[in-house]
């Protein structure tokens, strides 16, 4: 009955909601629309689907992205870079700074997204020199002491703002 198809369709993407209404032969177009329409319906989507992370305890994002989405018990936190989210500005010049910064942003979107750093599963870091790989790796594994994620370091030309690193990671809850 309609209860049922209700549990069932309030499982759906949005996208899946028309499709699984079209190829329902049980109920008619009508109740169909009625129930891909319902305000209870997609209120359960919603809480289903994906959920923007912010905190205003790191940087804001620089673009359109969000500092985190949580989508069932994954979260994915966007790359990180070592800027005060009060000022905006960098923390220093130096990689070490930038560092401990980008680790402490992480920390604070996932504290805020119901996660800590031992969560973390992957990371991926970004450097603009590989001769700072060392001094990285030394900050970075202060906040992983047992069982360390998954991991790549790779050094690129550039990174926003002239950043010296970013770091995004992805944590499972």
């Amino acid at each position: 009955g309609k209860q049922v198809i209700g549990v069932i369709h309030a499982h759906l993407t949005t996208s899946d909601m028309s499709t699984f209404a079209q190829s329902t032969a049980r109920i008619s177009a009508t109740a169909a629309r009625r129930i891909a329409s319902s305000a209870r319906t997609r209120s359960v989507v919603a809480r289903a689907g994906k959920q923007v992370i912010a905190t205003d305890k790191a940087v804001a994002a620089l673009g359109p992205y969000s500092q985190a989405i949580k989508h069932g018990n994954t979260i994915y936190v966007s790359g990180q870079i070592g800027l005060d989210p009060a000022t905006g500005d960098f923390v220093g010049d130096d990689v070490e700074s930038q560092t401990e910064r980008v680790m402490l942003s992480i920390s604070e979107i996932l504290k805020a997204a119901g996660a800590n750093m031992s969560d973390v599963v992957k990371c991926n870091i970004f450097v603009t020199n590989m001769g700072d790989f060392a001094a990285v790796n030394a900050i970075y594994a202060k906040s992983f002491p047992e069982n360390p994620p998954a991991r790549a370091t790779v050094e690129v030309p550039t990174l926003p703002k002239g950043a010296k690193i970013e770091i995004d990671a992805i944590a499972m809850v």
